[in-house]
């Protein structure tokens, strides 16, 4: 059913309503700017998908007074740890960043988006479904939104939040550079028991591929893990022998809650802007999940899209973010790549190498920062 009926004209069409769509309707709704957000799903996602929410994210909730019950439902987790195997090359923490938030949130997407449409509908705004659209056309005056049920909405701008295959996008003719990584990746929030334990962050290295091990509330832990070809849906047997693999000894699976696999590009759009049509969140740039960066850019992108329309000052959004995106998808590779390899003599060097990075407090330091955002202030 829709929220509401769609209207005929706005200042602002918001096409996706994930995460990114949300934080731009917030932000918009807190400036009193009318907008329209536009979903093709009858319902918003269940699923958990993005888990991690980091310290920059957390200072834009705030500033979308979302941030204390998102905090409410999480875990905060202190600590982020590199292993190959049961051999651990890097531990550090983000207790001392500069931050109100010196922690990295765990909390499934579902939850992060739940709290997002319930301060959306606090500042009077709510999410129009099932819209699907199937045409956007600017003119000189503004942005015609078309949607599958034949109906249209007129715009001053239009927004693609509508991930990797936009619609904007596509209408704005903007290019997506970038490739695909050859492996898929298995995600599955699963019940365990896991030797080092409910408070970090593992990332784990090897030559059989990429994994993370986070925990998750509830007593549950999300793995992520690269592999050359999985299930459609993992099973309890293949996440356990995967983390046989990965991890000898030290995880026993009890239960599978969820589980996916998903193929990874590493992309960035051209532009953010052409004339009235503006991309944010993964119609912008989609990366590896490594340091799960991906939901966490997109809301960033929300924000300052939503302060830039309400300065009436949109020209500032793509100097401001697509750097950004340019830094996360060039971090988010370089782990991917490192902990991927198969090269004995760059694991060996790699392997000797990280320990000793780790006993530099400015490497520490440099790391964590890197992984909460704090540098995109």
């Amino acid at each position: 059913m829709n929220a509401t009926a769609l209207p005929a004209s706005t200042t602002v069409a918001i096409v996706g309503a994930g995460p990114t769509g949300l934080a731009l309707a917030a932000t918009l709704a807190q400036a009193g700017i009318d907008h329209v957000l536009l979903d093709r799903l009858p319902e918003g996602a269940n699923t958990s998908r993005a888990a991690v929410v980091h310290a920059r994210t957390l200072e834009v909730l705030h500033e979308l007074g979302a941030d204390r019950e998102l905090i409410a439902r999480g875990l905060k987790i202190d600590r982020f740890t590199v292993r190959d195997g049961a051999r651990t090359l890097l531990s550090t923490t983000f207790g001392k960043l500069p931050t109100p938030y010196p922690y990295a949130l765990m909390v499934p997407q579902d939850r992060t988006e739940a709290v997002l449409l319930a301060r959306l509908r606090e500042l009077g705004g709510d999410v129009h479904r099932p819209y699907e659209v199937t045409g956007v056309v600017q003119d000189q005056g503004g942005v015609t939104v078309t949607t599958g049920t034949g109906e249209t909405l007129r715009a001053e701008y239009a927004v693609g939040a509508d991930g990797m295959h936009s619609a904007v996008r596509e209408a704005a003719g903007i290019g997506f550079a970038g490739s695909a990584y050859g492996e898929s990746f298995v995600l599955a929030d699963v019940e365990m028991d896991w030797a080092p334990g409910a408070e970090e962050v593992s990332l784990g290295f090897g030559a059989l591929g990429i994994s993370v091990v986070a925990p998750l509330p509830g007593g549950h832990y999300r793995v992520v893990a690269t592999v050359a070809e999985a299930p459609a849906e993992p099973d309890l047997a293949f996440v356990q022998r995967l983390l046989d693999e990965r991890a000898p000894g030290q995880a026993k699976v009890t239960a599978v809650a969820w589980s996916s696999r998903f193929r990874v590009h590493h992309r960035v759009a051209d532009h953010y802007r052409a004339g009235r049509l503006f991309l944010a969140g993964d119609a912008a740039h989609v990366h590896s999940p490594a340091g799960g960066q991906g939901m966490n850019t997109g809301i960033q992108d929300g924000y300052a899209l939503g302060r830039a329309l309400a300065a009436a000052d949109p020209s500032r959004y793509e100097p401001q973010r697509r750097p950004v995106a340019l830094r996360v998808v060039a971090f988010t590779d370089r782990m991917t790549r490192i902990a991927t390899t198969r090269n004995p003599l760059t694991r060996t060097l790699r392997n000797t190498l990280l320990p000793l990075l780790a006993r530099i407090p400015a490497f520490r330091t440099t790391l964590t920062t890197e992984l909460a955002e704090l540098r995109y202030r």
